[in-house]
C-alpha cells in the first residue's frame, strides 16, 4: 500500500496539500455524527423514563446550565440539539464530497493534459517503440479510470475508515459486547476479500490490455478500410474485436459482481448476530427492556454509517487493487518521460516553470529575430538506433548553402530517412554536428525546427477546412489571410480551391484528406510549409506515391521555390531531383558518391 501511495503521490499535480483538507472535513463530520448518534440512546431514555436524566451527568449538567425546568424542555432542547447536529453535518458532508469530486476531476484534466504534453516532447525513439492506441487508450481511459479507480477510491478508504473508527469508539463506550459483535462481522469480511486482492489484480490487467487492444483493432480495421474491403477481411477484425470484448467484459463482470457481495455479507450476518444478540439478552440475563431499547437504537443508527463505510472501504481496496496496473502504466510512462522532458527542454532552452505552460512552445519563440544563414553542415554525423550494432548512419559530413536544392537518393534501407530525421531534430547523432553557419543547431533546437518545413510521402490531414489545414495549428483568429493567399499561389492551389472544391477554403478535406486526391494532398502539405514561412523544405519522397501527370504539377511547384527555399530533397523517382544542385547517394548509412546530378545519376548504373 505504501508503494501504491508513494506512485499515485507522484501522479497527482497541482495543490496535493488539498487532500489534507479533504481529510480534516472528514474527520470533523465523523466526529459531529458520532456525537449526534451518541445522544440517541440517552434521547430514547429520556422519553422512555425522564427520570433517567440522573443516569447522565452530562445532560443533568446542560439542564442546570440552561435553567430548564421541566422535562418537556429538556427533551424539546435535546431533540432540536440533534437535529441541528445533524443539519450541520449533512451540509458539510455535501460540500466535503463537492470538495471532492472538483479536486478529482481537476486532477483528470491536469493527468490528460500532462500525459499529451510528455508525450508530444518524448523523444522520437520513444513513439518508434510504442503503439499509438496504447498511447490513445492511456489519455483517455487509463486516466479516467486512474480518477475512478484510483484517487477515488482512495479517498472513499481515507473517508470510510475515519468514519469506522470514530463508530467503533462510540459503540466500545456503549456496550463492549457490541463492538465484539460487529469486529466478529468485519473482519472476516475484510480477510477474505483481502485473499481476493490478486484476482483483483488480474482483472484490472485483463480490462486494461482489452481496452488497448480494442483500440487497436478499430484503428487497424477503420484506417485501412479500403484494403479491408478490397481484401475481404472484415470478418478477421470482428473476430479480433469479439475477442477482446469479451476478455474485457468477463473480467469486468467479475469484479463488479464481488463488488457487491460486502454489502449483502454484512448484512446478512449483522442481522443474525442481532437476532441472536437479543435472543440471548431477553432470555438468558433477562435484561431490562428499556436498556436494550436504548441500546439498539445507537446500534441501530450506528449501523446505518458502519454498513455502507464498511462496504464502501472493503469495495474500495478491492478497487485499488483492480486499478494497480492503470496506475503502473500511468506511473511508469510520466516517470520515464519527464526526467526524459526536462533533457529535451534544455535543448529547447526551457526553464522548469516554462515546462509547467500548456504554450510553452509558442512563448519559446516569442520577440526571436529572424535568423539569416549562409550555409548548413552536417559535421561527422553518426547515429545508431538503440539496440542495434550497426550505425543506421556513418560519419556523414555535407553543406547545403543557402538557397540550394540537394537530392539524398539511394537504395532502400540506405539511410536516407534517418538522415532526414537527424536533420529534423527527431533523432540526436551519436557523434557530430549540424552547424548552421558557425552555430550548433542543437543550441536551440526548437528555433532550428522552427526553420524547417517537413514533406512526407503520406500528408497528414485533419478532418477539417483546407484553411485549418494549411495554417495547420494556429487558432481561427490568428490565421494571416495575406500568407494564406500567397502560400496558397506558391503551391499552386488556386485553381483548385476556387474553381474545384465546393467551398473553397471552407471545404471540409475528411479524414486524413480522403476526399482529396494524392496530388491535391500533396500540394497543401507545400502550402502548409509556405505559410508558416519555413525557409528550409524537407521533401520525403513526396511525389513517389503519384500518377506521372500529378507528380508533374507537384514537381513544378516544388521547382518553382528553387532558389527561393533551401530543399533537401529524398526521391526514388530520378526525374523529380534533376533540378536539384547536388545529388548524394547513400548505401548502407554512408555518402558513397556525391556531385550534380549527371555526375552522380548517369555514373551510378546499380540504382
Amino acid at each position: 500500500m505504501a508503494d501504491y501511495v508513494r506512485k499515485l503521490w507522484y501522479i497527482l499535480s497541482g495543490k496535493k496539500e488539498r487532500i489534507f483538507i479533504l481529510i480534516a472535513f472528514f474527520t470533523l463530520t465523523s466526529i459531529l455524527e458520532a456525537f449526534g448518534i451518541g445522544l440517541i440512546g440517552p434521547f430514547v431514555n429520556l422519553i422512555s423514563a425522564p427520570e433517567s436524566i440522573n443516569k447522565f451527568s452530562l445532560l443533568k449538567w446542560i439542564a442546570v446550565q440552561l435553567n430548564l425546568q421541566s422535562n418537556n424542555q429538556i427533551i424539546a432542547t435535546m431533540s432540536l440539539s440533534i437535529v441541528g447536529l445533524f443539519c450541520v453535518k449533512s451540509f458539510l458532508l455535501f460540500c466535503t464530497q463537492v470538495y471532492l469530486f472538483k479536486f478529482s476531476f481537476k486532477q483528470e484534466s491536469v493527468l490528460s493534459l500532462r500525459l499529451l504534453r510528455n508525450y508530444l516532447l518524448a523523444p522520437y525513439t520513444f513513439h518508434l517503440n510504442r503503439n499509438s492506441a496504447s498511447l490513445i487508450n492511456n489519455i483517455i481511459s487509463e486516466v479516467t479510470r486512474f480518477t475512478h479507480s484510483c484517487l477515488l477510491p482512495l479517498l472513499n478508504i481515507i473517508s470510510s475508515s475515519v468514519i469506522i473508527v470514530i463508530m467503533l469508539g462510540l459503540l466500545a463506550k456503549t456496550n463492549l459486547t457490541l463492538l465484539v459483535m460487529i469486529l466478529g462481522i468485519l473482519l472476516p469480511t475484510f480477510f477474505v476479500f483481502h485473499r481476493l486482492g490478486d484476482r483483483f489484480r488480474q482483472w484490472g490487467k485483463v480490462a486494461s490490455e482489452s481496452r488497448r487492444m480494442m483500440i487497436r483493432t478499430i484503428n487497424h480495421s477503420l484506417g485501412g478500410l479500403k484494403e479491408v474491403r478490397t481484401i475481404g477481411c472484415e470478418p478477421y477484425f470482428l473476430n479480433l474485436m469479439h475477442q477482446h470484448v469479451s476478455e474485457s467484459e468477463r473480467a469486468l463482470s467479475l469484479f463488479y459482481a464481488s463488488q457487491i457481495l460486502p454489502r449483502i455479507l454484512i448484512e446478512t450476518v449483522l442481522i443474525v448476530f442481532l437476532v441472536l444478540y437479543l435472543s440471548v439478552a431477553q432470555i438468558l440475563f433477562n435484561q431490562d427492556i428499556q436498556n436494550i431499547t436504548a441500546l439498539m437504537g445507537v446500534f441501530a443508527f450506528a449501523s446505518i454509517r458502519l454498513i455502507p463505510s464498511s462496504s464502501q472501504l472493503i469495495q474500495a481496496i478491492a478497487q485499488l487493487r483492480n486499478s494497480g496496473h492503470t496506475l503502473n502504466l500511468i506511473y511508469s510512462d510520466l516517470r520515464e518521460l519527464e526526467s526524459q522532458t526536462i533533457q529535451e527542454a534544455k535543448k529547447y532552452q526551457l526553464g522548469g516553470s516554462k515546462l509547467k505552460k500548456l504554450d510553452f512552445l509558442e512563448d519559446s519563440l516569442d520577440n526571436r529575430p529572424f535568423l539569416s544563414f549562409e550555409s548548413i553542415r552536417l559535421q561527422r554525423i553518426t547515429y545508431h538506433y538503440p539496440n542495434t550494432p550497426e550505425p543506421a548512419i556513418k560519419d556523414i559530413s555535407l553543406k547545403i548553402n543557402r538557397g540550394e536544392s540537394i537530392a539524398l537518393i539511394g537504395k532502400s534501407g540506405s539511410g536516407k530517412t534517418t538522415l532526414v530525421d537527424i536533420i529534423l531534430g527527431l533523432l540526436q547523432p551519436n557523434a557530430g554536428d549540424i552547424l548552421i553557419d558557425h552555430a550548433s543547431v542543437y543550441q536551440d533546437l526548437l528555433y532550428w525546427q522552427s526553420l524547417i518545413g517537413y514533406i512526407p510521402q503520406s500528408i497528414f490531414l485533419m478532418d477539417d477546412t483546407v484553411e485549418r489545414n494549411i495554417a495547420f495549428g494556429v487558432p481561427d483568429h490568428l490565421i494571416d489571410k495575406s500568407k494564406l493567399k500567397n502560400a496558397i499561389r506558391m503551391a499552386q492551389l488556386e485553381e483548385l480551391i476556387e474553381e474545384q472544391l465546393p467551398n473553397g477554403l471552407e471545404t471540409i478535406v475528411g479524414e486524413r484528406g480522403v476526399r482529396l486526391s494524392g496530388g491535391q494532398r500533396q500540394r497543401i502539405g507545400i502550402a502548409r510549409a509556405l505559410y508558416h514561412e519555413r525557409e528550409i523544405l524537407v521533401l520525403d519522397e513526396a511525389t513517389s506515391a503519384l500518377d506521372n501527370e500529378t507528380e508533374k504539377l507537384v514537381s513544378e511547384s516544388i521547382q518553382s521555390l528553387a532558389g527561393q527555399k533551401t530543399m533537401i530533397i529524398i526521391a526514388h523517382r530520378l526525374t523529380t531531383v534533376q533540378h536539384c544542385d547536388r545529388v548524394y547517394l547513400l548505401d548502407r548509412g554512408e555518402v558513397v558518391k556525391s556531385g550534380s546530378y549527371q555526375e552522380v545519376v548517369e555514373a551510378q548504373a546499380a540504382f
